[in-house]
């Protein structure tokens, strides 16, 4: 029995239906395929090199935490703080807290007063900032917009909410119990193999 075959029947015991199991397989390699892609972020690269920005990337995630647009940070609120960028981005506080003194002292965003709260400072971008980031922005819309409007506008209003719902499937808690004597299985045959390759005592 091949590997897939193996897996397959783990699937199909485990009560996953078989149009499920093909498109899961499927959809896998295709997550793999996109990852290794926009690791290289070769759009944003392209973005910064054709608009002459001489900063990092990091720097420009940066930027867009502080902008925080609606369509990417889920319509955030409220006033953006050096431990709000760190949670937008999903990086340790002090690493965004050297990345924004990075992007204040070049003029890129500012600290200000919170009008909530005059103890608590908060960051703001600056009109260059903005100016980065608009243009970023737009300069990919113009490439994505131009890639759908290839596709039919039936496409392209079933692929949109498609890819939202498979989106937040990626935030859901996972309740690994159901599964657990599966990966129990799974487990074991890695131990198996282990044992086979590792030398006894």
């Amino acid at each position: 029995m091949t590997t897939r075959d193996s897996l397959e029947t783990l699937l199909t015991d485990a009560g996953i239906r078989d149009d499920a199991i093909a498109a899961v397989m499927r959809v896998d390699a295709i997550m793999q395929q996109w990852r290794r892609k926009t690791a290289k972020r070769e759009l944003s690269h392209r973005a910064m090199t054709s608009l002459g920005l001489d900063i990092e990337m990091a720097q420009l995630d940066v930027l867009f935490a502080i902008a925080a647009p609606a369509h990417e940070f889920g319509g955030a609120t409220g006033e953006t703080m050096v431990g709000t960028v760190a949670e937008r981005l999903g990086i340790d506080p002090s690493r965004a807290s050297r990345l924004v003194a990075e992007m204040v002292n070049a003029g890129y965003a500012r600290r200000a007063v919170s009008q909530a709260d005059a103890r608590r400072t908060v960051l703001e971008l600056t009109p260059l900032g903005e100016a980065v980031v608009n243009a970023v922005q737009a300069y990919k819309w113009l490439f994505l917009g131009e890639f759908f409007s290839g596709w039919s506008a039936e496409d392209v209003a079933r692929f949109v909410p498609l890819i939202e719902r498979f989106t937040d499937w990626t935030d859901t808690t996972r309740d690994e119990t159901r599964f657990a004597p599966d990966i129990a299985r799974l487990a074991e045959r890695i131990a198996a193999a282990r044992a086979e390759v590792e030398p006894g005592p």
